[in-house]
């Protein structure tokens, strides 16, 4: 019940509820003075501008959300001025929904704010379709939304001059409350009451949520002038923080162990728990770090780590020789427990005073970690072809839009048809999984917020009550709209059923229809994805795993530059290290979609887990190696090493290179070690090095096999 309390709070401090309350203000307002001056029709055409509009204003940099809000006022104009004329004709309406609806999906080759612009536009299209042509004003509505958007964007630009670094605030509370959920997995494989699978798939799927996180992170950050120059000691806090906690997720990934033979082993003695145990201390710790940066709180510690490692410890040392044969592999988790403390210790700088004294910066060049998305006529028209999905995607979407505006036209009934075209645009995605599980989410969603609005409106008389209701259920639809979509359309129908039934129209058949059109319009969108040109995922996974073994392959240099003495910049190293992650997040992702596809067209889904899971295992252990080199002076360390990590590199090369991987690597010389004796932390790094070896060979097997089938 705590928990379940402590989330509820969090969730109002969240970016997302602030994004619901913001959205909703800016669209009831107009409505609201309008209804009060008796102009309700053109507040409504102003909050449909403001709504088109708000599609666009995900968090990221302030720039890039000005350039995507004027640039879709522009267009949402545009496409409302000719939708009135083009609806005097039933053809040229069809002309229209093919034209707008493909053009405008094919803008997601620019990334997900163009896509928001294009979606904006394909929404404005279906809510102007019964809008008939005013003989006095004929541009009067395209006008007013027009106007709608630009008081939108007053409205964004407001709030973010008066809080300018809370959206970046809360993103990286965000990421580091996943960052802790990634923690508390890697308990679970310390606790030998757990499925190592289970851990394992759990990894591996949970560190999605926590690359995408730092990639909002990222883009929010180090796009943001104002923050990436580090002047003001918020804007230095924000920077450095985030940048420890990458280092800090890199100290997590590395502790890698072989937890088969570590429960073996220690299974028997308890030891195993305790550190369990004391990780999800931890990671508890962390958890309370990123809701007290999410909510601009202070923090304090409540865990007292030194005792608790002096504790351990003690376990430790007391072990017997004879139970244990050789307690030295839990004396290096005990070494990086140290490790992990000091660096989850450090993130208390954040909650200093600002006149501390200490001007930590991160001293990287920040413009290197973000991509950076050219808007060229030309990329758009380089996907003009069947091996673009997004063109693929394009033509779905125009063709299923065009079969539910038949619908429309030859079977009339209700007065809301335009649900139907307003469902399949909104749920047909480019991969069949998204929009299996979209289909799923906006029937039961729309069953279930059906079911509550009429609940209200029978049995809660009271007019003031239901307004009250109705824009809690605006809060939420708004809320939810970027982060959770069955939620967002339980809100929504409730939401639309209390609007209509303040305009004087019957809530049962707003309900009766409602459901209708939503069962209608996922048909449709779900047909068009299984049988228009389907991009299924087993087709599409190849590229991610060449992307996996081409990041571990550039990972893995750096330990051979380690090896022979030659530290890499720090610039050069985070940035393989971030490649990796990312590359990592997008191969379980794929695999994660191709396992909501039909069974049918799943190919070889044992070879490719196995893939996917021993290829983070392999950069985990790159990073143990990784991080211990980087945490030493450097030096020529003796030739076995440099022969097993030189093994390794070239076996990579060679799995790469059967992928189509074309760059060498340049493997060098034996002679350049130094042929020294093997102290005993050499041996431990040896053991790595070969075991390294060993897991690019079961890699390299699985992609053949994969290729194979």
């Amino acid at each position: 019940m705590q928990k379940r309390t402590k989330e509820i709070r969090y969730f109002f401090y969240s970016q997302a509820f602030a994004d619901g309350l913001r959205i909703s203000f800016a669209i009831l307002l107009p409505a609201l003075l309008s209804l009060y001056y008796g102009f309700l029709d053109l507040g409504m055409s102003i909050s449909l501008g403001a709504l088109c509009v708000s599609l666009t204003d995900a968090p990221g940099p302030i720039i890039h959300k000005k350039n995507g809000m004027l640039i879709c006022s522009l267009f949402v104009f545009l496409v409302a001025a000719i939708t009135p004329f083009a609806t005097l004709n039933p053809w040229i309406m069809g002309i229209e929904i093919v034209l707008v609806s493909f053009f405008f999906s094919m803008f997601s080759v620019y990334g997900n704010r163009a896509t928001a612009v294009g979606n904006a536009a394909i929404l404005v299209m279906i809510l102007t379709m019964d809008q008939p042509v005013q003989k006095d004003a004929p541009f009067l509505h395209s006008l007013l939304i027009l106007a709608g958007g630009l008081w939108y964007l007053c409205v964004s630009l407001l709030f973010y001059n008066i809080q300018p670094y809370r959206p970046a605030q809360r993103v990286l509370g965000e990421s580091l409350r996943e960052l802790a959920a990634y923690l508390l997995i890697k308990a679970d494989f310390y606790n030998p009451a757990t499925n190592l699978d289970a851990d394992y798939q759990n990894l591996v799927t949970r560190h999605i949520q926590v690359s995408e996180k730092q990639d909002a992170v990222r883009e929010i950050l180090f796009k943001t002038r104002q923050i990436v120059k580090e002047t003001t000691p918020t804007g230095r806090k924000l920077v450095w923080t985030f940048v420890e906690t990458v280092d800090l997720f890199e100290d997590i990934t590395a502790s890698y162990y072989d937890y088969y033979a570590l429960r073996k082993r220690f299974g028997h003695t308890g030891t195993l728990e305790k550190i369990s145990s004391f990780i999800r201390q931890i990671a508890r710790e962390l958890d309370r770090m990123g809701i007290a940066i999410q909510l601009n709180a202070g923090y304090k510690g409540l865990t007292d780590y030194d005792s608790r490692l002096k504790a351990l410890k003690e376990e430790i040392d007391g072990l017997r020789h004879s139970e244990t044969e050789n307690n030295l592999v839990l004396k290096k988790i005990l070494v990086n427990l140290r490790k992990l403390v000091q660096r989850v210790n450090e993130l208390n700088y954040y909650f200093e005073p600002d006149d501390s004294g200490r001007k930590r910066k991160s001293g990287l060049d920040h413009s290197h970690f973000v991509s950076h998305q050219p808007l060229e006529p030309i990329i758009l028209w380089n996907n003009i072809t069947f091996e673009s999905s997004v063109f693929k995607h394009a033509l779905r979407v125009a063709m299923a839009c065009t079969v539910g505006f038949i619908m429309v036209q030859t079977i009339a009934y209700g007065d809301h048809s335009y649900w139907i075209l307003l469902t399949i645009a909104f749920i047909l995605k480019p991969a069949f999984s998204l929009t299996k599980q979209r289909n799923i989410e906006r029937i039961i969603g729309t069953v279930a917020g059906g079911a509550i609005g009429v609940l209200i409106l029978v049995f809660i008389p009271n007019r003031q009550f239901h307004f009250a209701l109705m824009v809690l259920f605006m809060i939420g639809t708004y809320s939810f709209l970027r982060t959770n979509y069955l939620a967002m359309v339980v809100c929504v129908t409730p939401y639309v059923m209390i609007l209509f039934s303040f305009l004087g129209i019957g809530f049962a058949e707003v309900a009766t229809e409602r459901i209708i059109d939503t069962v209608i319009g996922c048909a449709i969108a779900f047909s068009a994805s299984y049988f228009l040109f389907p991009t299924w995922e087993s087709d599409q996974i190849r590229p991610y795993m060449k992307g996996m073994m081409s990041a571990n392959l550039a990972y893995l240099q750096k330990i051979m530059e380690g090896l022979l003495g030659k530290r890499p910049s720090l610039l050069d190293y985070k940035l393989v290290r971030k490649e990796v992650y990312v590359s990592s997040a997008n191969l379980t992702a794929a695999f994660q979609r191709m396992l909501s596809e039909p069974k049918s067209k799943q190919k070889n889904i044992k070879q490719i887990h196995q893939f996917v899971v021993m290829s983070h295992i392999l950069f985990s252990n790159i990073a143990n190696v990784a991080t211990t080199l980087m945490s030493k002076e450097a030096r020529l360390h003796p030739l076995p090493l440099v022969r097993s990590a030189r093994k390794s590199l070239a076996m990579l090369q060679q799995a790469a290179g059967s992928t189509g991987q074309e760059e060498a690597i340049h493997l060098p010389h034996e002679e350049a070690s130094l042929q020294t004796a093997i102290s005993a932390d050499d041996l431990l790094l040896r053991e790595q090095l070969d075991f390294i070896y060993k897991l690019i060979v079961d890699i390299d097997k699985a992609y053949k096999l994969a290729e194979r089938g």
